[in-house]
């Protein structure tokens, strides 16, 4: 038997300090290409509450955004009366469950017949735009003066917190009140429910910017002695480039976390404008006037004033299940 001309090669086992380095590669592998945004949208991800709080608001968002499409593909309109189904001696809608039926979804209202799924959608307009761009207006202000107050100091931010401080304690919604009923019927190219939406999101936006401006000072108090920001002024950095390339970016994660915060209270304070009966009017839709007009029928039809009341708690739930989650993903060492 020959031998074989070439002996096996017995196999090296890696020493300790090889295993180490691979080890550590895999590793930078794994964590290498994660932002800020990844980490958090996989925090995210694993609040289901959080989840199904942000598809809600999605769907919400889709509603108001195609009312009309999705109005005419139902075949109903906000403002079309159906007298014919409507009790002549009781002003209720014929029929139970508030006249609920193939052609209606979730029935008419009381006296005019108008279609509720109709108004609900086209109310879902009313309360997001409100809702949206009142925080908007609070997070600018409450930004752009927190910062100033919490970098500047000194005077600016006595006055600042002193201004935060009486707003802070005014009466908002007597406030609200008192300026839309005095409001005239046109101005700026607006008229009717165009003026008074654009009031109510001005002055909400208005007496909501210092809760922004509160944290956002606090925040840019303990940010503006960091390391990064010492480094940066001792390089000959200006005051606005810190501002807006050091101490902006670092308040995002806050700023957009109070935001989803404010929408629901917003939405809410909307409501109850429309309730008071200083929101917006009829004909046009929505869920504060609806369920003010149905105090009156809520023994004889009780699911007219059921089914605005519903979509307020859904809108308001599903806000705060997602403000929470996004809170919780963006600042895990406050999280609950």
């Amino acid at each position: 038997m020959t031998a074989p001309l070439h002996e096996p090669t017995a196999e090296v086992a890696p020493s300790a300090a090889e295993e180490a380095a691979i080890a550590g590669s895999a590793e930078a592998k794994a964590v290498q290409g994660r932002s800020l945004g990844r980490i958090a949208w996989e925090r995210l991800k694993r609040d289901k509450l959080a989840l199904t709080g942000g598809v809600v608001v999605l769907v919400l968002i889709l509603v108001a955004v195609f009312a009309p499409l999705i109005t005419s593909l139902v075949g109903q309109d906000p403002e079309t009366h159906h007298e014919n189904l409507i009790d002549p001696l009781f002003s209720t809608p014929i029929g139970s469950y508030g006249g609920i039926s193939g052609d209606h979804l979730l029935g008419v209202e009381p006296v005019s017949g108008r279609d509720i799924f109709a108004r609900i959608v086209y109310g879902a307009q009313v309360s997001l735009l409100v809702g949206f761009l009142s925080a908007l207006v609070a997070v600018v202000l409450g930004t752009i003066l927190g910062v100033l107050a919490g970098y500047f100091g000194g005077w600016l931010d006595a006055l600042i917190s002193r201004v935060m401080d009486g707003l802070l304690a005014f009466p908002q919604l007597l406030f609200i009140i008192a300026l839309v009923s005095v409001m005239p019927n046109e101005m700026l190219g607006l008229t009717g429910t165009g003026v008074r939406l654009f009031v109510m999101i001005l002055v909400i936006g208005f007496f909501g910017w210092p809760y922004v401006g509160r944290v956002v000072r606090g925040q840019t108090l303990s940010m503006r002695e960091r390391e990064y920001v010492e480094a940066a002024r001792s390089l000959g950095a200006g005051r606005f480039y810190i501002l807006f390339k050091e101490l902006l970016p670092n308040l995002v994660a806050p700023i957009i976390v109070y935001t989803t915060m404010m929408i629901p209270t917003n939405i809410l304070t909307e409501a109850a404008l429309s309730f008071l009966g200083v929101g917006v009017k009829p004909p046009s839709a929505s869920w504060g006037q609806m369920l003010s007009s149905a105090i009156d029928y809520y023994d004889s039809d009780p699911m007219y004033m059921v089914i605005p009341g519903v979509a307020i708690f859904i809108t308001v739930l599903s806000f705060n299940l997602f403000g929470d989650g996004v809170r919780d993903a963006l600042d895990p060492k406050g999280s609950r």
